[in-house]
């Protein structure tokens, strides 16, 4: 009996937490199909008609089609080449042990502990050295550098837990050394891949900060910089604000509802080992 309460108990306590982050979603969502005048004088009421015009502001006149395109393209640049990178460091670190492999495996682990927020003056003129200050493949570089400790520690970790038979049985094969990663232990991180995909790419979608201080030109805004534009001096189109928050998120939601088995297989890999 006191089980069933307990468990009834988490229950009643995690609806209660999905309540509260789904409210905030529906009401953006119901107040981006509201004209601006209902969402000034009822903010919380349910839309009378169900109006669309304010996501067509928001894709044309507000340029969110240049944005959406500037986010995709540095968000997606940056994982891709995040992961490309510490895919190759995380299995020497996971499956070999040499001499200053430790010391390898806590540098990147500092990187966990430092805010790359807090190097943004020699980031800035570091960038403004190599002409890449205002340009989307200056902070596709800069993303990519901050999200390599935490791939390696994740896709390390997922390394470790594969059984060195698969290797013994593929030199014996007569696979290289290359062939092992790419043919046999690579197809087997996929989970790994997909939540370092996710949880790199989430914060860089989102991201408003180095964007604003590195971006100059209006056309290179991505999205979170983008939504700032609704903000005028006297009046706020709230309704196209909301219509864009909606699309912002949109990619967000598609992306966990696709790899969300992957992130858990990720997540939990090596408990039952």
């Amino acid at each position: 009996m006191r089980t069933r309460v307990v468990r009834l108990g988490g229950y009643l306590l995690l609806w209660a937490y999905a309540a509260a982050a789904l409210i905030p979603l529906a009401i953006m969502l119901l107040d981006s199909l509201r004209p601006n005048r209902e969402v000034l004088s009822h903010p919380l009421a349910l839309p009378s008609t169900l109006d669309f015009s304010s996501y067509s502001t928001a894709w044309t006149q507000a340029s969110f089609g240049t944005y959406a395109q500037n986010s995709a393209l540095v968000t997606i640049g940056a994982v891709a080449l995040d992961v490309v990178v510490s895919l190759p460091a995380a299995y020497v670190l996971g499956r070999y042990q040499f001499r200053g492999s430790g010391t390898l495996i806590a540098f990147f682990l500092a990187g966990l502990m430092l805010p790359v927020r807090l190097g943004i003056v020699p980031i800035f003129y570091l960038l403004g050295s190599l002409g890449l200050t205002d340009s989307r493949l200056g902070l596709i570089l800069i993303y990519a550098a901050s999200g390599i400790p935490f791939s390696i520690f994740i896709m390390s970790a997922f390394f470790r837990t594969l059984p060195r038979e698969l290797e013994e049985a593929a030199r014996i094969d007569g696979a290289g050394d290359f062939r092992i990663f790419a043919r046999v232990m690579v197809p087997l991180v996929k989970p790994a891949i997909a939540t370092v995909v996710v949880f790199r790419f989430v914060p860089l979608w989102n991201d408003f900060f180095f964007p604003l201080v590195l971006l100059r030109t209006t056309d290179r805004y991505t999205l979170p910089v983008g939504l700032t534009q609704f903000f005028g001096e006297f009046q706020t189109n709230w309704s196209a604000l909301f219509a864009g928050l909606v699309i912002a998120t949109v990619p967000l939601i598609v992306l966990f509802l696709i790899a969300t088995k992957q992130i858990v297989q990720g997540l939990t890999a090596g408990m039952g080992r």
